[in-house]
């Protein structure tokens, strides 16, 4: 007597970790193939954006559409995975730079639409229009007019190195002195964040894949359990590890005080 018990339906602990291992094998075999995917589509949004923005936040920002994509796939819908990922990658990027932008979308609108107006009336008069041309083209009053391009000034970002009316003076001159915006802070940062980009990508897929779900996406460890298919333990493990991979490598990569200068004083010595 078996109690019903169904002998073909049964599976081992060891058979289910063989299948669940050769879906996590086939799901990281997605995510490279469809990597030149991610970078393309971020490479051509990066195209139209100003320098400030780094491409390979937006590389890191569309693997987690591409992980998202192919964790949500449904072959039965009759959409091919390629395109339904470069519908989530683009999602992704898109959401990001819109928690980025610091301007209200409005205003970003006004700005194209006065761009857009004073374009099309130079090409007509063959001169810079006035306030009162770009109004009416518009359809609103001179005032409002006036206080869309008020606006739309302030959304332009100058160089710290342009001259201003005095002769000889310029704006880097008379910026703040609070010293987390001296350059040599900022270079610090800069050369921190670099630092941190090459520590994350020498991590392994797992612990990379967690501490950007985590950090990025800012989802909970039972989340990310859920999209990686794994208990909430290992999640927490895979964190701790990745944290401590990060700590060790800036560490041995970070120069501490004087440092930075013998290492100058030794160069300059070879040359």
């Amino acid at each position: 007597m078996n109690g019903g018990f169904n002998k073909e339906k049964a599976q081992t602990p060891m058979q289910a970790t063989v299948e669940s291992t050769l879906n996590q094998n086939e799901r990281e075999r997605l995510i490279m193939e469809n990597m030149p995917q991610v970078k393309l589509i971020a490479r051509r949004i990066h195209d139209r954006l100003p320098g400030n923005i780094s491409l390979d936040d937006l590389v890191s920002t569309g693997i987690i559409g591409l992980i998202s994509a192919i964790d949500r796939y449904d072959a039965t819908q009759g959409v091919k995975l390629k395109t339904y990922a470069e519908y989530k990658i683009r999602g992704a990027i898109l959401d990001s730079l819109r928690q980025m932008d610091w301007a209200p979308r409005q205003q970003r609108k006004r700005a194209r639409l006065i761009e857009s107006a004073v374009s099309q009336l130079e090409q007509d008069l063959r001169r810079q229009p006035t306030d009162d041309e770009v109004a009416t083209y518009l359809g609103v009053e001179v005032a409002e007019y006036q206080e869309w391009a008020g606006d739309a000034h302030s959304l332009s970002v100058g160089s710290l190195d342009m001259a201003w009316d005095e002769p000889g003076s310029e704006l880097i001159n008379n910026i703040s002195d609070n010293d987390q915006h001296w350059p040599s802070r900022l270079l610090e940062k800069s050369e921190l964040n670099r630092l941190l980009v090459r520590a994350v990508d020498r991590l392994p897929y797992n612990e990379r894949t967690v501490l950007s779900l985590y950090y990025l996406e800012e989802l909970t460890l039972r989340e990310i359990a859920t999209v990686m298919e794994v208990h909430e333990s290992r999640v927490s493990q895979l964190k701790t590890q990745g944290l401590s991979r990060l700590r060790n490598y800036l560490d041995h990569s970070w120069p501490t005080r004087g440092q930075a200068k013998d290492a100058a004083k030794k160069q300059a010595a070879r040359s």
